[in-house]
């Protein structure tokens, strides 16, 4: 199968090679403008499939194809918001010469246009599918799973990009083209004009058993999600969908800027995109690691309303594959025989979750589900699945309250005042080995725990509850006025704790000065172990207990 990636050494263009990579019955032209840059890809080129460098001119494509005659024609260059006087001049080629035909659009306008070729399409035989891309392909598979059981009535999705991804030039221009333009999406049940960038939410992204990404502020985009599922899904009355890049401050200068321009008081801000790409992939700060999150609201058959997320996470490089996965998908598809009926349409409807999974499974890519029922419990809500895989001691401990159990522990202070200070403060105990351990679990109303620890003239008291709003898929720990918000990863045989913001009352205090160290529950030969060790900046450490529990009865 020959296919024709146009803009194939591109951000996207050369990512989806990279996932062909492995197909050897594949035959890739990368292809651009630049033949330079296109045989540079294809000279660093590793895989079973061919690579073949072409100089093309998508404004012009008539002559090329004609002499390539492609079995498939992908375009993953853009912008697809600013495409000329033709903007489907690429198309029109394709099926003149009787290929099939793939895009990577994110125009609303542009995917919506692509109807008017449906009739040649299926004359010809062939496949015409716009807008093949995390929004909107990603977006209506995993609404669609959500909607199991529930008649959906809102959706809000937010993609956040790692802040190494690298942007591409026509990703910005795209953006900064509607930056303070009206952007139509479903609202209240009516189709209104919102400002692009102009309005922003901040939404975590926390797959249960995984370290959440931190609280983001996501700024809407113009996407073709915005008139895709209100279609798919005639009950939603609103659909609101935004983008997390980072740094935030330049974020907050856009929305800043794109405010100005919704008053007339800035011009267009595309000028400023080469400006922007410099900015974004020279001051990357923070993780390398980017989500993904899509919330859906509905009702129930006995009229109940109910919200369900899913959150996905990918680490490193491999978060950036994800926007060209729909189209490995269905190239996939192709070379195993099934193909996609013939017209011309959005790719929106033409994958499943599962179809995801497949390709998220080799990478460093996790997913999952949170709401949509009563809560089973403080730690089956954190933890999700992974929780029916831990050992049956820690099962047994964080399965319910109301619980005694008793143990041992060897407790190592921390020298100097300042650590028995904090030691003092928050109720650690007092240094001693082999001490006896009696530990007490009580429910709290709203699905909160209280541990009480006893030791020989100490109790070490601390609440437990879920986190929400910007602790979503955290656990807080209070201790009197002091809140911390604590991760919970699988780990090995157990689970470990990482601690990621806190604050005393309603004031949030500063993260250089969070408290840190090492944390863990284990299955120590049939008992609960634990290994806990806390150290403080500029303090040092505080307090270290390692020990067992087992049932008190």
């Amino acid at each position: 199968m020959k296919i024709l990636i146009v803009g194939g050494y591109g951000v996207f263009g050369g990512r989806l090679a990279h996932l062909l990579a492995g197909h050897a019955a594949l035959d890739l032209v990368i292809a651009g403008r630049n033949l330079a840059a296109a045989t540079r890809f294809c000279a660093g080129w590793h895989g079973a499939a061919t690579l073949t460098p072409l100089r093309f001119d998508r404004t012009a494509p008539g002559a090329g194809l004609a002499d390539l005659r492609p079995d498939l024609v992908v375009d993953a260059s853009g912008p697809f918001q600013d495409y000329g006087a033709d903007p489907y001049g690429l198309v029109g080629a394709a099926l003149a010469v009787s290929a099939d035909y793939i895009d990577l659009a994110d125009g609303t306008a542009f995917v919506a246009g692509i109807s008017r070729f449906d009739a040649m399409a299926k004359a010809a035989g062939r496949f015409v599918l716009s807008g093949a891309s995390s929004f909107p392909v990603l977006t209506v598979a995993v609404v669609r799973e959500l909607a199991q059981g529930m008649a959906v009535t809102g959706v809000t999705a937010g993609i956040a990009p790692s802040p190494y991804a690298g942007v591409g030039l026509n990703v910005l221009r795209a953006v900064l083209g509607y930056a303070g333009k009206p952007v139509m999406l479903r609202r209240g049940g009516q189709d209104r004009a919102a400002t692009g960038l102009g309005e922003s939410r901040t939404m975590v992204v926390a797959v249960p058993g995984s370290m959440p990404l931190h609280p983001l502020r996501f700024s809407l985009v113009e996407v073709p999600d915005l008139a895709v599922i209100p279609a798919l899904f005639p009950g939603v009355t609103d659909v609101w969908v935004g983008a997390a890049p980072q740094p935030g401050l330049l974020l907050a200068v856009l929305n800043l800027m794109a405010r100005l321009r919704r008053y007339g008081l800035l011009p267009g801000l595309s000028p400023l995109a080469p400006l922007c790409h410099w900015l974004l992939n020279r001051l990357a700060l923070g993780e390398h690691r980017g989500g993904m999150v899509v919330k859906a609201t509905g009702l129930t058959p006995d009229g109940a309303t109910v919200t369900r997320s899913w959150h996905m996470l990918a680490e490193g490089d491999d978060g950036p594959l994800i926007p060209v996965m729909a189209v490995a998908a269905l190239v996939a598809k192709l070379v195993a025989g099934q193909r996609p009926a013939p017209g011309a349409r959005a790719a929106s409807d033409m994958l499943t979750l599962a179809d995801y999974q497949g390709q998220f499974a080799p990478l460093r890519i996790v997913t999952g589900f949170r709401g949509g029922g009563a809560s089973l419990g403080l730690w089956r809500d954190v933890l999700g699945p992974g929780f029916d895989s831990l050992p049956a001691p820690l099962r047994a401990l964080h399965g319910v309250g109301g619980q005694v159990w008793q143990g041992r522990a060897d407790v190592t202070a921390g020298p100097g005042p300042l650590a028995a200070l904090v030691r003092r403060l928050f109720g650690f105990p007092r240094a001693g080995q082999n001490l006896p351990l009696r530990f007490e679990l009580q429910p709290l109303a709203g699905g909160g725990e209280r541990w009480l620890r006893h030791y020989p003239g100490c109790t070490m008291r601390s609440d437990l509850r879920p986190g929400r709003g910007r602790t979503l898929g955290l656990i807080e720990e209070s201790f009197g006025p002091i809140h911390v918000a604590i991760a919970i990863l699988r780990d090995g045989d157990g689970i470990s704790f990482v601690t990621r913001r806190w604050r005393i009352g309603p004031l949030p205090l500063p993260r250089w000065a969070l408290p840190g160290g090492t944390a863990r529950e284990f299955d120590d030969a049939g008992r609960f172990g634990f290994d806990i060790k806390i150290r403080v900046p500029l303090v040092g450490l505080v307090v270290a207990y390692r020990g067992w529990l087992v049932p008190a009865s």
